[in-house]
C-alpha cells in the first residue's frame, strides 16, 4: 500500500519498513553465502529507531567519532567497528569501552595509543588504514585514495611490514560502486600490500559497495568476497552505509510561495536543500521528484528554492503535469542516506520531522524539531 502522506508533517523524513526490509534481506543474503560480515555505517544513516528491525538481519555496526560509538553501543546492542582519521587522548579511553576493532590512520597514531589497548575490560583488535591507491569515485569531494589524501597510510609506509600488535587493514576507496570497481581495489591492494595479508586476521573492505542498487551483480560479488577470503584466509568486512536505505524513503515538502524573476519561476519550499540535503549541492546531484521531470518546452517550469537565506540554496528548473500553487505538496525521492546524518540548523530553519511508514500501514512519528533544538546547540 502506498504511503499516506497526508499522515505526516511537513516537511518529513519518511522511511518505510518494507524497502528496508527489502534491503535487508539482500545484505544478509550476501553476508551468509559469501561467509563475510557486513555491518552498518552511521555516516550514512543513524536513524536509531529503525535499529530494532536492522538487528534482526545484521549485527554490528562503524562508528567514526567516540558518539558514533556510543550509539553503537546503546542502541545496536553491540562494541562497534571504529575508525577515524584521528583519535583524541582525552576521549580514547572511553572510546575503547564501546570498540570491538579500532582502525589507526597512520603509524604516528597506532605509536600514540598501542599502550592503552591492553587496559580496555575487553578484547579490542586494532587495524590500520591503508590506501591502494585506486578508485572509481570521481568527484574529489567523495574519493579518499585521491593522490594526496591524508585518510590512509601508502604503502611505502610500510615496506618492513606491519607494527607488533596490529592484526587486520582497513582500506575505503569507493563511494556508491559496484563490484567491478572493488575487484579492481582488490588487486591493487594485493599488489601494494600482498606481503601484509598473511599477517592479518581481518580485512575492513569500508564502505561505498551499492548492492541494493538494481542492475548491481551480486553474484560477482560474493564469487569476489569467497574467493578472497579463501584465497588470504582472513575474515572480510564490509561496511556500507547508503546500500542499507537506498530507495527507502523519501523527504515530504510543502511548496510555501512562487517567486517569479525575470521570467523564471521558483518554488518556495518548507524545506532547505543546504540544510536538510547538503550532498544534493555538494556532490552535486539532482533529486527525483514524483511526477516532475527535466524541463520541457510547454509544461510549467519551476526551480525549487530552499527555506534559507544563502543564495544558492535551491536546485535547477523541474517540469510538472499542471502548475503549482502555494499548499501543494512534493515529494523529494530517495532522501534517507547522507541526509539527516548531515542537517544543520543553519538559519534556524525547521528541521524536517523524521518519521516512518510501518509495514502494516502505520504513521509513526519518531521525532518533532522545536526552537530548544536549535537552541541548545549553541550557547
Amino acid at each position: 500500500m502506498p504511503v499516506d502522506y497526508s499522515q505526516f508533517p511537513s516537511p518529513c523524513f519518511i522511511l518505510e519498513e518494507e524497502k528496508l526490509r527489502r534491503n535487508l534481506a539482500l545484505i544478509h543474503r550476501v553476508q551468509n553465502e559469501a561467509g563475510i560480515e557486513i555491518i552498518l555505517a552511521f555516516k550514512a544513516f543513524a536513524m536509531w529507531k529503525a535499529f530494532p528491525i536492522i538487528r534482526e538481519y545484521i549485527g554490528g555496526a562503524t562508528g567514526s567519532s567516540l558518539h558514533e560509538a556510543r550509539l553503537c553501543y546503546e542502541e545496536m546492542k553491540t562494541r562497534a567497528h571504529v575508525y577515524a582519521p584521528v583519535y583524541l587522548r582525552n576521549e580514547f579511553g572511553e572510546l575503547m569501552s564501546y570498540a570491538s576493532n579500532i582502525t589507526f590512520n597512520s603509524l604516528s597514531q597506532w605509536d600514540q595509543f598501542k599502550s592503552e589497548l591492553p587496559r580496555s575490560n575487553k578484547p579490542v583488535s586494532a587495524g590500520l588504514r591503508v590506501n591502494p591507491e585506486y578508485s572509481d569515485v570521481k568527484t574529489d569531494l567523495y574519493n579518499p585514495a585521491s593522490p594526496y589524501s591524508r585518510l590512509g597510510m601508502t604503502a611505502e609506509h610500510l615496506q618492513d611490514g606491519l607494527p607488533d600488535g596490529v592484526e587486520g587493514l582497513h582500506f575505503h576507496t569507493l563511494c556508491e560502486s559496484d563490484s567491478y570497481a572493488l575487484e579492481h581495489v582488490l588487486e591493487n591492494l594485493e599488489t601494494r600490500f600482498g606481503h601484509l595479508l598473511p599477517h592479518v586476521k581481518w580485512v575492513n573492505m569500508g564502505g561505498g559497495h551499492l548492492m541494493t542498487r538494481k542492475g548491481y551483480d551480486i553474484d560477482h560479488l560474493i564469487g569476489l568476497l569467497r574467493a578472497f577470503r579463501q584465497k588470504h584466509d582472513v575474515h572480510i568486512i564490509l561496511e556500507p552505509g547508503s546500500a542499507f536505505v537506498w530507495q527507502t524513503g523519501n523527504l515530504l515538502t510543502t511548496i510555501v510561495d512562487i517567486v517569479e524573476n525575470n521570467g523564471v519561476k521558483t518554488a518556495m519550499l518548507d524545506v532547505s536543500f543546504t540544510a536538510h540535503m547538503p550532498d544534493t549541492l555538494e556532490m552535486p546531484y539532482r533529486p527525483v521528484i514524483t511526477g516532475a521531470s527535466d524541463p520541457q518546452m510547454g509544461m510549467p517550469t519551476y526551480r525549487l528554492g530552499g527555506t534559507s537565506c544563502l543564495a544558492g540554496d535551491y536546485h535547477s528548473e523541474y517540469s510538472f503535469p499542471k502548475a503549482l500553487h502555494p499548499g501543494d505538496q512534493l515529494i523529494l525521492e530517495d532522501m534517507i542516506h547522507y541526509t539527516m546524518v548531515k542537517t544543520t540548523t543553519f538559519n534556524g530553519v525547521k528541521h524536517p520531522s523524521i518519521a516512518m511508514w510501518t509495514a502494516d500501514q502505520q504513521a509513526r512519528i519518531f521525532r518533532t524539531f522545536t526552537y530548544e533544538d536549535f537552541k541548545n546547540r549553541l550557547s
